[in-house]
């Protein structure tokens, strides 16, 4: 199976890159040709725009850091949509609009493919093992003969039901995740007040009813000081922003939702849009003059699980 990846980002190239360990057929994409060049130096190919790369590959990847930058990849001068044919998959990594997913998809089944959102979550540290979690919508067939694929870039995969399903779903857990950042670096702050040792904290979280994978990693680099998640305010802003819009499409009356988005957009203001997400924490240090700060934690987040094993697909049939 050949496969095209066209976005070669902080999770993109990861993904990229266990496909090519794995023994895929790679040719690869980006605005940026030296984001490619670890990868063409193993062994991948290089394609001059999305099209070649539709024409080459059996499976074509997005992973691209907007809903419009997803459509300039697929409908602009020279794009995937010019090359893709019959019996090829268009699958779409990135977190995005699931209308824009749909409308996308629309025109890539008018030529005989197949459209799916794959959208991954768990962190940069998981995507370069293999270990990250993807949500797949779409056909059921297009889903399995794209499993060779998903399994090897990832862990547990979920196929989620029509396309579009997946874009949702990752929507609404990239908000969960946001909302617990937040949270988490408000517990932290009262502890530290409260004269509790961080340290002491943190593991009182993590085996308490208040954990979430959020504590459990981008805490560790809030306490650390590095901040550094490898995913960027702007990123975060766009997520929450895309939640809160879902929400307003059907007329929810959020109340936390819209607080997150402000609070985001604050830290962006602060900070700068390329700052890392986990710094919207550091909006409470600064109003507080106070570090979140405790010793032994790590300054980047590693994965230990071995890339390949348990690999599980979900639901079991």
């Amino acid at each position: 199976m050949r496969v095209g990846f066209i976005g070669l980002g902080n999770v993109g190239g990861k993904l990229a890159s266990s496909l090519l360990r794995n023994g895929f057929e790679l040719m690869v994409h980006d605005l940026q040709r030296a984001a490619a060049s670890p990868l063409l130096k193993a062994g991948a190919k290089w394609g001059e725009n999305g099209a070649e790369v539709a024409r080459y590959s059996d499976v074509v990847i997005t992973c691209l850091p907007s809903p419009q930058a997803s459509a300039e990849a697929l409908e602009g001068e020279g794009g995937v949509l010019t090359g893709l044919s019959a019996g090829k998959i268009w699958l779409e990594m990135s977190s995005s609009d699931h209308q824009e997913v749909l409308r996308l998809g629309e025109r890539v089944t008018a030529l005989g493919a197949d459209a799916l959102d794959s959208p991954v979550s768990g962190g940069c540290h998981r995507a370069a093992t293999g270990n990250i979690a993807i949500f797949t919508g779409g056909a059921r067939a297009a889903f399995e003969r794209a499993l060779p694929v998903l399994t090897t870039i990832g862990r547990k995969v979920l196929h989620t039901g029509p396309l579009g399903s997946a874009s949702i779903l990752k929507v609404a857990t990239n908000y969960l995740a946001g909302v617990h950042l937040i949270a988490t670096g408000e517990a932290l702050m009262v502890a530290k007040k409260a004269g509790i040792d961080l340290g002491v904290a943190y593991e009182a979280i993590r085996i308490s009813s208040g954990n979430s994978f959020t504590h459990e990693t981008e805490g560790q680099l809030i306490l650390n000081g590095s901040y550094a998640v490898d995913f960027t305010m702007d990123l975060e802003l766009k997520d929450l922003g895309l939640f809160q819009s879902l929400a307003e499409q059907h007329q929810i009356p959020l109340e936390l939702s819209p607080l997150a988005v402000d609070i985001v957009a604050d830290a962006l203001n602060r900070y700068g849009p390329r700052a890392w997400s986990t710094q919207v924490v550091k909006r409470l240090e600064d109003d507080c003059d106070t570090e979140l700060r405790a010793p032994g934690f790590p300054e980047i987040l590693t994965d230990d699980e071995s890339e390949g094993a348990g690999h599980e697909v979900l639901p079991r049939r």
